[in-house]
Order: C-alpha cells, then sequence, then structure tokens
C-alpha cells in the first residue's frame, strides 16, 4: 500500500492509555476498570515567538521537546491520578510500585527524561571513556566514538533492565498500539482492530529513534571540537547538548522523509532496532483504546478548525 502524504501526527503511551497530538489538541484515552474509555484533551497553545522559532531548521526540535514535555506532563498526571483512583492502595503495595515510583518510572522513560537523562546519559560515558581508558586509547576520534559506544550500552541495558517490570512492559505495549494506529492511518487502510494489528510496533518518527540519534549526532560534533582536560570535555558536552538535540532532531525528520526509498531507508535502522525494545505488540483492548485517541484527537481537531473558520 502507497503511504498518503499525511500530517505528521505525534503519540506518546501514557499509563494504561495513549495520547495523540493532532494541530489544535491533544487528546489521551485510557481504559477504565469498567472498560469505559475515558478521555482527556488539552488545546494546542504556542505563543507566536514558539511558531516562529519552530520553522528555523536545528532550534525547531529544541522547541518541540520543551512543548512536548510540558503537554505531555497534563496527560501523564490525567492517566496516573485516574489509575491510582481505580487501585485499592493494599493491592497496589502487594501486587506492584506505589503511585510515586510509578509516575518517575513512566516520567523517565517518557519526554520528560530528556531534560535529566540526556545530561546524565551525557556526562557519565564521558568520565568512564577519560577516567578508564583514556591510558589505552588517545583523544580526539577514538575516545568520542568509545564514549559513543559506553553510551549506547548505558542507555540500553537500563532500557532493558526497567522493561522487565510489569507497568514499563504495558507502557512499551501501548506504545506499540500507538505505532500500529499511525502506521495503519499512514497506509490509508480503516482503523479497526483487526486492519491495525496487522503493521508494525515501528515507526521512523519515534522518539526513540532520536535518542539513538542523538548518540550518533554526539560521537561527530564531539569529534569536532579539541579539549584539554576531563572537565573542559564534560563542559563541552553539556554546552553543545542544544547542538546535538537539534541536529538529531533533523536526523530524524530526514530518515523519516527518504523511508520509502530503498538505497536510504537503512538510514533509519538504528532507531528502529531500539524500538524492538521499547515497544512491544499490544493486546487488542490496548489496540482500540489507541484507535479511540486517534479518532478523538481527529474528531476535535476538526472542530476546533470549523470553530475557528466561523468566528
Amino acid at each position: 500500500m502507497k503511504q498518503q502524504n499525511v500530517p505528521a501526527y505525534g503519540g506518546q503511551a501514557v499509563i494504561e492509555g495513549v495520547m495523540f497530538g493532532g494541530k489544535k489538541v491533544t487528546v489521551t484515552a485510557i481504559r477504565r476498570k469498567n472498560n469505559e474509555i475515558e478521555y482527556y484533551e488539552e488545546p494546542r497553545t504556542s505563543w507566536n515567538w514558539a511558531n516562529k522559532l519552530k520553522k528555523i531548521p536545528f532550534i525547531r526540535g529544541i522547541v518541540g521537546l520543551i512543548e512536548a514535555s510540558a503537554t505531555g506532563a497534563k496527560h501523564l498526571n490525567f492517566a496516573s491520578d485516574r489509575y491510582s483512583m481505580e487501585t485499592d492502595e493494599e493491592e497496589y503495595k502487594d501486587s506492584g510500585p506505589s503511585k510515586i515510583t510509578l509516575i518517575l518510572g513512566i516520567a523517565v522513560v517518557g519526554v520528560l527524561s530528556f531534560l535529566f537523562g540526556k545530561i546524565l546519559f551525557t556526562v557519565v560515558p564521558a568520565i568512564l571513556a577519560g577516567s578508564l581508558f583514556g591510558a589505552w586509547v588517545p583523544n580526539g576520534v577514538w575516545q568520542n566514538l568509545l564514549e559513543g559506544v559506553i553510551k549506547f550500552f548505558l542507555m540500553v541495558g537500563y532500557i532493558t533492565l526497567i522493561a522487565q517490570t510489569p507497568i514499563i512492559k504495558r507502557l512499551f505495549q501501548y506504545h506499540g498500539a500507538e505505532h500500529k494506529v499511525i502506521n495503519a492511518y499512514e497506509a490509508g487502510v480503516e482503523l479497526t482492530v483487526k486492519n491495525v494489528q496487522s503493521f508494525s510496533t515501528l515507526h521512523y518518527r519515534c522518539g526513540s529513534s532520536f535518542l539513538i540519534f542523538t548518540i550518533i549526532v554526539g560521537v561527530v560534533v564531539y569529534s569536532l571540537i579539541d579539549y584539554t582536560t576531563m572537565w573542559d570535555r564534560v563542559i563541552q558536552r553539556i554546552i553543545l547538548l542544544p547542538v546535538v538535540i537539534g541536529l538529531s532532531y533533523e536526523v530524524l525528520q530526514g530518515t523519516n522523509k527518504v523511508r520509502d526509498i530503498p538505497v536510504l531507508r537503512f538510514l533509519g535502522y538504528p532507531g528502529l532496532w531500539l524500538q524492538r525494545i521499547t515497544t512491544r505488540e499490544p493486546e487488542d483492548t490496548q489496540v482500540e483504546v489507541a484507535i479511540a485517541s486517534f479518532n478523538k484527537m481527529k474528531e476535535r481537531d476538526k472542530d476546533y478548525l470549523e470553530n475557528a473558520e466561523l468566528a
């Protein structure tokens, strides 16, 4: 099936649900214990200066990340509050993590993790590469490459470890359901559970791909600048984070645009490989929630646009 030329809708898995963002509104759908689906919506508001910045290459990725973090936090709070309301306290203590642990665990995996986690996974590998291997590996390109390898294994090891917990496993299932819905929509098929389940849990435009590209881009960027001491190296890494993030966003968008070109589609493979860890095959009920969230987002987006034309 030929891919449609469709807007770049974005999604995010939340606790027992999925969030989708459209042009004018973001919608989260979660499943309650009585099997009913509940929705939470938030209009997409943006300042004029932010809209202008989002049109500038290399800067738009940073602005988008900040906006996604703010929006995601609201939807995460809604989902976690509904989840805790329906969970008996004693049962919760015996069978799973506390509410605080749950929220922190989800946040670290999601977009909010980037604000703290990116610094952590930037500074620690730089220190380890220099202190443990500095005597054997000369400074320069090889040190930066070694740093990237350490960063990669730390990140993959961390994600793999937390993926073993029941809560994160279900989160990754909803992540897979989100991708299946987007893939099905872009393919132009009717969004039914059966149709959606036939699609892949992988998508070129995923935030997981963004993470892996920051490692690859970081190796290149850091290799362009010399340093003399360990502290110089660490400070440079922190200062250059916005540059790495901005470039990585452009790489992510570029790999998505060329994914249908046979000789270029392999450029997105590193991100797709990481998604094999951050997504899981969803259950039919989870796909149903993802479809409901996407359809509600499309419906509310249409309402906002029609009301704007009448105003």
